[in-house]
């Protein structure tokens, strides 16, 4: 089991991790760092267990966003191209049951 020292808000915190997984916490601890001083502002100074509560909330809504927001360079989101893919079959289905004309 490996430990990192990562920094966040100025305070060093040791971390266990997985043997390898060093980078990965480093990485994930910038994160957290670089939501400090904003978390901190919105937090008022009531301290850093408040500051890590608006960071989490902060991370959250990044998340949150990031699921719900179509995929970079799509111009339509799945439920608009569901409604399109819909139409487009009801207009296939009526295009084959219109009777011929002469």
């Amino acid at each position: 089991m490996a430990e990192v020292t990562i920094t966040v808000g100025g305070r060093p915190h040791s971390i266990a991790c997985k043997d390898g997984g060093e980078h990965r916490i480093r990485q994930l601890g910038q994160i957290i760092d670089a939501k400090w001083q904003a978390a901190q502002r919105a937090a008022g100074g009531m301290g850093a267990e408040r500051t890590m509560l608006f960071v989490a909330l902060m991370l959250a809504d990044d998340l949150d966003e990031a699921e719900t927001r179509p995929p970079e360079g799509a111009a339509l989101s799945e439920t608009a191209l569901a409604r399109i893919a819909d139409r487009l079959e009801s207009l296939a289905d009526a295009l084959e049951n219109k009777p011929a004309s002469a």
